[in-house]
């Protein structure tokens, strides 16, 4: 659709380059079309709701797309998609002895409230396969126990 577009706008553009534009302060444009499988292997999950009907506000149910969707449907079916259990905070982490944040991606982000739970506001950090975190407020010490597939996310770096 995309290169329709362009193909689509490409007379008016020349037209329009040629009257206004010399050649010594042109730029190079280019694109490249989508990358496709050509219709191998399994087509991907159709996370997007049927859309809003006319003369109606639509509701998440209708709109939702994604993620966002997909914890909708996991909501409505009583399944819960994401890990949202606390962590452990009856102890400090150290670094023999940290606590561990199971997760299927190789970086997570992590909240921690201090130990007992709440002694300070929340501090974020990122949390890596491999790494120990320390809380700068409190001192725990955070390690990822990893649990997904081990070069899932490489074709994203």
């Amino acid at each position: 659709m995309f290169s329709r577009a362009i193909s689509a706008g490409r007379p008016a553009a020349t037209r329009a380059l040629r009257s206004t534009v010399t050649p010594s302060n042109l730029r190079a444009f280019s694109v490249t079309c989508r990358a496709s499988s050509g219709g191998h292997g399994p087509p991907p999950p159709g996370l997007f709701g049927p859309g809003g009907k006319a003369g109606e506000v639509p509701g998440i149910a209708e709109q939702s797309t994604g993620i966002e969707r997909l914890q909708y449907l996991g909501d409505a079916e009583g399944i819960q998609i994401f890990d949202t259990a606390p962590l452990d905070s009856s102890r400090i982490g150290t670094k023999k002895d940290p606590i561990l944040v199971p997760s299927p991606s190789a970086e997570r982000l992590v909240g921690c409230t201090g130990s007992p739970a709440d002694s300070h506001d929340v501090l974020w950090f990122p949390l890596m396969k491999d790494h120990q975190h320390r809380c700068l407020e409190c001192g725990s010490v955070y390690q990822m126990d990893f649990y997904g597939e081990e070069h899932h996310d490489e074709h994203h770096h």
